[in-house]
């Protein structure tokens, strides 16, 4: 469908008024969508228009109709909200697209304007308010979460869940993440919570603060503490401030910019002494560097952000950047990578993981036949979404190399969503993240394991 055929005055809510249609809070900045010419350069890098093929679902489209709205040719209704939170939000749109249009912030935008307008009622606003309000803000409620999973998994209850059949009055896709749900043990900031610097055996080279993250500390805290061994391993003195919180990315993501910007300013103020602010979950990172996007109309904590997010920094770019040591054992290996998108496309951070698997004696790299394209994850897309997020799963294991022992990545949303693609798909890759890799290498040099 060409923009020609996208009739906007179609919908029986479009008007001819010249003002506005926005909403004053957190109007969406025109700068960003002034350079689009509507060209076409991204729609082959666009995942729903590949499945779709509909104008609407093109970055393109969704930058017309996030205009048209500032034009008054369409109010803030369902007829625009559908396809603004149908986007991934996967920024290989901005990747492609010759002029740097930031569609990703656009989205983000447009979905604060949608909940204002707009607001989830009934059972999809319980849940949210649930979990987005009153759970993932919270680290004490989120890790008694923490707890009731590893007690449903530790039980037993889990087992007769399954063998019983009571797992199948769940929604197909909340099965199969449950069915991949990674062993839940004790959160990092639990395990150091009396010790909130953790120094190297070495001389310390520099001191890094790290930020462990909310479902990265629950469910997969082993990743958590990978990555506190490896930075201790090269020198790095790390600091666990107590007072940080959950990024604030799934918040933003679902359209709530007033909790993001709650939580951006508690980890602001945490991370205020550090000097630099160590990620190892791609979306959590690209959250931390955009804070400035939430204080347009802030000086004062738009200063504040600025300084915070030149701090942040990917476990493997600041690996990469400052030195590490090359492991000597070898783990005999043949591995793929996956670009998780907010770390290639949102972060510009491609070659650093490649860098350092290829560093790993006997690790053998298979290259990924489009690797930055998304997996469908994207947050909670796939619990929101489940249907698109499983067409576009099903579009990326068809690019996964069908001899390879591995995929690497370093975001847990893909892990949850690429380990349900080798499960559904008749595959027996082990998915894992690359710092993990880097770890088991070393532990294996020490004598301490194998994989």
């Amino acid at each position: 469908m060409s923009l020609r055929e996208l009739d906007l005055n179609q919908d029986p809510a479009c008007t001819t008024k010249s003002l506005s249609n926005y909403l004053p809070k957190d109007h969406p900045d025109e700068n960003k969508w002034a350079d689009c010419v509507h060209c076409g350069m991204c729609l082959e890098s666009c995942p729903t228009y590949e499945i779709t093929g509909q104008e609407q679902h093109s970055p393109r489209g969704r930058v017309h109709l996030i205009k048209s709205v500032a034009e008054g040719k369409l109010e803030l209704n369902q007829f625009f909200s559908d396809p603004v939170f149908a986007c991934l939000d996967c920024r290989a749109c901005t990747t492609a697209c010759p002029a740097d249009v930031d569609v990703g912030g656009l989205i983000e935008e447009a979905r604060g304007q949608v909940r204002q307008a707009i607001p989830l009622t009934g059972w999809q606003g319980a849940v949210s308010k649930l979990f987005l309000k009153g759970i993932f803000p919270k680290q004490t409620r989120l890790n008694k979460l923490g707890g009731l999973l590893k007690f449903y998994q530790k039980s037993g209850m889990q087992t007769a869940v399954r063998k019983t059949g009571l797992i199948k009055i769940m929604p197909e896709h909340l099965v199969e993440m449950e069915s991949i749900m990674p062993e839940i043990k004790q959160p990092v900031r639990e395990r150091y919570k009396n010790q909130t610097v953790i120094k190297p055996k070495g001389e310390i080279k520099q001191e890094v603060a790290f930020l462990t993250g909310c479902i990265m500390d629950v469910m997969f805290s082993d990743i958590n503490e990978a990555t506190i061994n490896v930075l201790t391993r090269n020198g790095n003195e790390v600091t666990i401030p107590k007072n940080q919180g959950c990024c604030g990315a799934l918040h933003v993501h679902a359209g709530d910019r007033d909790t993001g910007r709650m939580l951006a300013k508690q980890n602001i103020e945490a991370f205020k002494d550090a000097d630099k602010v160590i990620t190892n979950a791609a979306g959590c990172g690209c959250m931390l560097k955009e804070y400035p996007e939430l204080f347009q109309d802030d000086p004062e904590w738009h200063e504040k952000a600025e300084e915070f997010s030149k701090k942040v920094e990917d476990i493997s770019k600041h690996l990469h950047d400052t030195g590490y040591e090359k492991p000597k054992a070898e783990l005999n290996k043949r591995i793929t990578y996956h670009d998780a998108c907010h770390l290639a496309h949102g972060q510009g951070i491609r070659q650093e993981p490649r860098d350092i698997l290829l560093d790993i004696p006997g690790v053998e790299m298979v290259h990924m036949p489009n690797s930055d394209r998304c997996c469908g994850s994207a947050g909670i897309y796939n619990i929101t979404n489940p249907e698109m997020a499983g067409a576009v799963l099903e579009n990326k294991m068809a690019n996964v190399p069908d001899d390879v022992e591995m995929i690497s990545m370093g975001n847990p949303g893909c892990m949850l969503q690429m380990a349900i693609g080798v499960q559904k798909y008749g595959r027996n890759q082990k998915v894992v993240h690359t710092v993990q890799l880097l770890d088991w290498a070393y532990q294996k040099e020490d004598g301490k394991g194998d994989l």
